[in-house]
């Protein structure tokens, strides 16, 4: 964690942070206490919804993206090597002082290290807890201008980000979902977990439908997906799918709901979207959702809906629909 990594570099570690002016923390995550950092001084970078609600909640100033200069910043790497490398190249443009990056070795920071010890002089590093922290004092920002990557067009011709799910291309699973849809799907609808839009785009092709929310909570994401949607009839929210809730209650929900945060697959999340979605959906409510194979969905499914089926899928993924959202918890 970060947590033992920083207090180890402030306290004789090397790393002299300004006495004053803004320090950026790009990432944290949501369960760090930054120790050695004053609250009032440190201003959260989070695009994730649920970890952006958390640090709120925890009384610190957040912002979604970089919003002004800053006297010093620090990166926690995401386990996607091109967002970190944008991550750094962002950090370094936006600071007027040390830019310091920490990570775990499992999500790439050795290979960080070796990249950016090639282009600058790093100073520390800081070894501990399976992570490590190094920093840059002198600016650097000409140094990783090649590192700065925006939204992007694929081959596919969808725009798509570092670090946004799939960012190579459709995913297989949401291909599978799409072609498994019926026609007619009801007037309102949502897609919760939108990511960069493919399900959006393709559900919009249904004149049927006159109002589509596009739930996403990754702020890159959503808005790579207002990008590949430009249909009048969608909604962008930047919202946690597990806890947002709809003006009135739906006609049907589509989704392919994230497995992870972590490495570790957590069938949990894929439970919270289910549970959300029966309770958007009217009496008459329907769900369409794909699933890796090996997770557990079907009891959660049949808990919260009077109807479930598996409608089909492949070796890997499994489709569902599931219709008539019960209240009450059996």
């Amino acid at each position: 964690m970060i947590d033992a990594r920083l207090e180890l570099a402030l306290d004789g570690g090397g790393l002299d942070l300004p006495a004053e002016g803004t320090i950026a923390v790009f990432q944290p995550p949501r369960d760090s206490d930054l120790p050695g950092l004053a609250k009032d001084r440190v201003q959260i970078i989070q695009d994730f919804k649920p970890d952006y609600d958390a640090w709120v909640a925890r009384g610190y100033d957040v912002v979604h993206s970089i919003a002004g200069r800053y006297a010093a910043c620090i990166v926690c790497l995401p386990r996607a090597k091109a967002e970190a490398r944008k991550m750094i190249a962002d950090a370094c443009e936006a600071c007027d002082g040390i830019v310091v990056v920490d990570g775990q070795k499992t999500d790439g920071a050795d290979s960080i290290l070796r990249e950016m010890r090639a282009r600058v002089t790093i100073q520390g590093p800081i070894s501990k807890a399976h992570g490590k922290m190094f920093w840059i004092s002198e600016p650097a920002a000409d140094f990783f201008v090649d590192w700065k990557q925006g939204p992007e067009m694929t081959e596919g011709g969808f725009w798509t980000a570092p670090g946004v799910f799939s960012a190579d291309g459709v995913d297989l699973a949401s291909a599978l979902l799409v072609d498994a849809l019926p026609e007619k799907l009801g007037a309102e609808v949502a897609d919760l977990g939108a990511g960069w839009g493919f399900l959006s785009a393709h559900l919009l092709t249904r004149e049927s439908i006159k109002k589509l929310y596009v739930v996403e909570a990754g702020h890159m994401a959503l808005e790579c997906a207002r990008r590949n949607v430009s249909d009048d009839r969608a909604e962008f929210l930047w919202e946690d799918a597990t806890t947002w809730k709809p003006p009135h209650q739906l006609d049907a929900v589509v989704m392919t709901p994230p497995f992870h945060t972590g490495r570790a697959a957590e069938p949990q999340i894929g439970q919270a979207f289910v549970a959300a979605a029966a309770r958007m959906l009217s009496g008459q409510g329907k769900l369409w959702m794909v699933a890796n194979r090996h997770l557990p969905y079907e009891a959660e499914l049949k808990t919260r809906f009077a109807h479930v089926e598996e409608i089909g899928g492949d070796a890997r993924f499994k489709l569902f629909h599931a219709a008539r959202p019960l209240r009450k918890r059996r």
